[in-house]
């Protein structure tokens, strides 16, 4: 599995721009793209920031790592924890369409097995 995110921009101009604009102004769509990763073992990602610079591959892509809250919440099984993620993320940006694309990293996903 590898999950990828856009965010149209249209007041940004850079990839940094970008960046910055997304880290501050669209923190729940952020959260919602990093907590497909998590959704299986039923947490949800909150309060993602930059935890490292990024490293420009070319003028408009580069990775950068995020750090965020996990939460786990069932009130059924009285689970109520919450932990400390990291996820490093390929960005790129289009700078015609103003789109910052934010992909994920790559988790492997088990096949069934065979009988």
């Amino acid at each position: 599995m590898q999950e990828s995110w856009s965010f149209e921009l249209p007041n940004c101009t850079t990839l940094l721009e970008g960046l910055e604009a997304v880290m501050q102004l669209k923190q729940i769509e952020l959260g919602i793209f990093l907590s497909y990763y998590y959704k299986k073992g039923g947490a949800v990602v909150e309060k993602v920031s930059q935890s490292t610079e990024i490293q420009f591959t070319s003028p408009f892509s580069g990775t950068l790592s995020v750090a965020f809250d996990l939460i786990y919440f069932n009130a059924c099984r009285d689970i109520h924890q919450q932990e400390r993620g990291e996820m490093e993320l390929q960005v790129h940006w289009e700078e015609e369409k103003r789109v910052l694309r934010l992909q994920g990293e790559y988790w492997p996903t088990r096949d069934g097995d065979e009988i």
